[in-house]
């Protein structure tokens, strides 16, 4: 149970500190290491053009170097792909794009073999997709070398036949042969239109760049948007590009709303809110999980990062966790998107919000920048501030009016934070009083937090009294979020009650006499543990006091029983009782002469054999020379050593049984071999006796 309470004061903990608004910080080191990892090649390069496209331009933005580690095997995909006549249009057009990150080595008659493609697509295309390649791929061509003419001569015809796809509420359809329309093929036909307007000449009818410029404007009319300012375009379209998730269809408009600015002498009036909010919008997404994700975020936030006239920049701090006890200060950091460093400005706090309620108050003031670190810091906090929760709204002012043309920063930005303190806790006491008059038999004084160990004892008609203050560092009354008491007794049963307030001080009074059938009229030791939590108090804790014997009444026949107590299911993975082995008795052993006995007599007939040898005279001259008297009379002498390797087998390891079969075996091979080798020798002898 306390591992399940303090589980419970945990959970709560850390719900009361994320319901407040997300604080957004810009892109970090946790964004490299995710490219490093999910952009890993197979074997030194990727499986298509544009999966390596979308791992060199992240990693590009994010400044990993890794062009040499794909260059020679991408260069020639591109080079093979850009001389193939019947490669892709889709093909053509990412090769053109990894291109232009790893500059090739490619000829000019490589170059206008791509021109004369393109251009012959563009001509004869009828969809969006197909405009969005052509001319994407002439504009990377423009931009890549000089020695092909990639200008568009009928960028009026062009432009018009991209802008009849488009829809009254700012979205297009990928042709003219699907009604439906989606913020995705937005996002892809003003990335075309702004190729149009880049290599139109003449230039592109001035008429038809106001009415896109309105288009753009209805566009961000349907943006979704999240109470704390967040914007994304949402995408429920499945049209030949597949699904599109909020993400890629958000990156999307952002790209061709990019393209557009950077193709445009006039300013967009794009709403800075809403540019801040898609920026916000991909910080959100934290780290993806894949690849293609992850290049959606970081190319759009590098979009976001140079879009002329609404750069957005993003106010954050290292730490939303002050402590008042170790004296931390406030820092805030400006930035762009990809973490760049903002232009001079001033941060100043302006309001002050207690969290969970309407309360705020007015500040006004202007925090200290620090060149060394680039924060802006709050060195003092306001004196109505203590320990607790709070929203604290601050606004960037432009120390350079012309910036403010340059920047978007959404108005105030409302971010939560959590001041924790030490908590003085004063005047802990727990007391047994008297039932009918209230006055104290037992007092004891606590230490909390701090070690106790005290033993109380009561009947039914007494009463227990703990009480304790909560204050501030400032002085004030603090309510944490949880303050329980908790009777643990003997046989399991638990028993818990909330601890009361009334400003500073905490109490509670438990009358035994009321409670005997809650108690399920159990006499006997009960353990007492006092919890006090909450996030912003620095000294939580979950404390033993010591214990308390209850002599309660019998329990009368109808009293409820205690219920009983739920088996802790980690036991079923403890130890295991020890398991006793029960060996078989000894076996009874002769007597040590009795055996050296039997040793003897095992070894006599060897002893035997070699007297018979000195007996016989034995010598090797006899010993045949031909080759197969010879081999019979060598088997023979190996036998008669396998037999004696066979006693000391006998003797070391082999029971009789098998010692008697492996011998008779032996045996019959000796007879033979011996047979055969005394034939030998008896002719050898009878041929010496006749000669």
């Amino acid at each position: 149970m306390a591992r399940d309470l303090r589980f419970l004061v945990l959970a709560g903990l850390l719900l009361a500190a994320s319901c407040e608004s997300a604080v957004f910080s810009p892109v970090s080191e946790s964004h490299r290491s995710a490219a490093l990892e999910l952009f890993s090649p197979a074997h030194g390069s990727f499986g298509s053009l544009e999966e390596t496209y979308e791992a060199l331009k992240t990693f590009e933005v994010l400044g990993i170097e890794k062009k040499n580690d794909l260059r020679t095997s991408s260069c020639t995909s591109v080079a093979d792909t850009l001389r193939s006549t019947s490669s892709a249009l889709k093909d053509f057009f990412h090769a053109l794009r990894v291109n232009s990150i790893l500059k090739c080595k490619l000829n000019s008659e490589t170059f206008r073999g791509a021109e004369s493609r393109l251009k012959g697509s563009l001509h004869d295309g009828n969809s969006l997709i197909e405009f969005y390649y052509s001319i994407g791929g002439l504009v990377l061509l423009k931009d890549q070398t000089s020695e092909v003419d990639v200008h568009l001569t009928d960028a009026d015809r062009i432009f018009r036949s991209i802008k009849a796809l488009g829809q009254s509420d700012g979205r297009w359809r990928l042709s003219s042969n699907n009604p439906e329309s989606s913020n995705n093929a937005a996002g892809i036909a003003l990335e075309a239109l702004a190729g149009v307007i880049s290599l139109a000449s003449p230039h592109v009818d001035h008429s038809l760049i106001t009415t896109l410029k309105n288009d753009i404007l209805k566009l961000f009319d349907g943006i979704e948007r999240y109470d704390d300012g967040t914007c994304y375009f949402d995408e429920k379209h499945v049209g030949a590009r597949g699904h599109q998730s909020p993400l890629s269809a958000s990156a999307s408009v952002v790209r061709g709303i990019t393209a557009i600015a950077a193709v445009t002498s006039e300013n967009l009036n794009l709403p800075g809110e809403k540019i801040l909010g898609l920026a916000k919008f991909f910080l959100g997404v934290g780290i993806p999980g894949s690849a293609q994700d992850l290049y959606h975020q970081i190319d759009a936030l590098n979009c976001l990062e140079n879009i002329r006239g609404s750069t957005p920049l993003i106010l954050s701090l290292p730490a939303t966790v002050i402590s008042v006890t170790k004296k931390d200060q406030i820092k805030v950091r400006v930035s762009t998107v990809l973490g760049s460093p903002a232009p001079t400005l001033s941060v100043r706090l302006m309001q002050i919000f207690i969290s969970g309620t309407k309360d705020a108050s007015v500040i006004d003031k202007k925090l200290t920048f620090d060149a060394a670190s680039g924060m802006h810091v709050l060195e003092t906090l306001p004196e109505s501030i203590d320990v607790g929760s709070y929203i604290f709204s601050f606004e960037i002012i432009f120390d350079t009016p012309e910036h403010k043309k340059n920047y978007a920063t959404g108005g105030r930005t409302k971010v939560p934070i959590h001041i924790t303190g030490a908590i003085k806790i004063a005047s802990a006491e727990i007391a047994i009083l008297d039932g009918d008059h209230g006055s104290v038999e037992t007092q004891r004084k606590l230490n909390l937090p701090g070690d106790n160990d005290v033993a109380l004892s009561a009947n039914h008609l007494q009463k227990l009294r703990l009480s304790f203050d909560l204050t501030t560092p400032s002085g004030n009354a603090f309510k944490p979020h949880q303050a329980f008491l908790k009777l643990r007794h003997e046989s399991g049963v638990e028993h818990i009650f909330l601890v009361g307030t009334s400003g500073k001080k905490f109490e509670i009074i438990l009358d035994f006499l009321g409670l005997v059938e809650k108690f399920f009229y159990l006499s006997g030791r009960y353990d007492i543990q006092l919890t006090v939590g909450d996030f912003n108090m620095e000294n939580s804790f979950l404390q033993p006091l010591g214990y308390i014997e209850l002599d309660l009444p019998e329990a009368p026949e109808k009293a409820a029983r205690p219920p009983p107590q739920p088996v802790d299911p980690y036991s079923r993975y403890g130890p295991k009782a020890e398991i006793s082995h029960i060996f078989r008795a000894p076996e009874k052993r002769p007597p040590k002469e009795l055996s050296l006995a039997f040793l003897g007599l095992v070894l006599l007939p060897f002893f035997g054999f070699l007297a018979g040898l000195i007996h016989l005279r034995a010598n090797l001259k006899n010993f045949p020379k031909s080759t197969v008297p010879s081999t019979f009379a060598s088997l023979f002498h190996l036998g008669i050593a396998a037999v004696l390797a066979l006693y000391a087998l006998f003797w070391l390891k082999l029971d009789l049984f098998t010692t008697l079969k492996s011998l008779g075996l032996l045996g019959m091979f000796l007879m033979f071999v011996g047979h055969k080798t005394l034939s030998h020798l008896a002719s050898t002898s009878a041929k010496l006796k006749s000669s």
